[in-house]
């Protein structure tokens, strides 16, 4: 009986180390920083350089304003909304 019960405690704990490390990896943000070139409704232009401007989209939940000038950091998470998938092609075998 103590057999099964370690074998149940440490599956349980790897599952919870596993799904921890999923969450972590869901929650992983990225920064970008630059003057804010504009502010919209939703949308925030940043530029970094004459070659790098970004745009983000931003909601109710967003903390924090921009004005114009400011100089900003943004912090923000990738985050798929939608994947379109293809079947790959093959290449037809050529004949000898």
């Amino acid at each position: 009986m103590k057999r099964i019960a370690a074998v149940v405690g440490i599956a349980a704990l790897a599952l919870g180390i596993g799904f921890g490390a999923g969450l972590t990896a869901a929650t992983k943000t990225y920064q970008f920083t630059g003057a804010v070139k504009s502010n919209d409704s939703g949308t925030l232009v940043v530029e970094k350089s004459a070659k790098e401007t970004w745009t983000f989209s931003t909601d109710a939940s967003t903390k924090g304003t921009a004005k114009v000038g400011d100089k900003v950091t943004v912090y923000y998470k990738m985050v798929a909304t939608e994947i379109e998938s293809k079947p790959a092609t093959t290449t037809p075998a050529k004949k000898k």
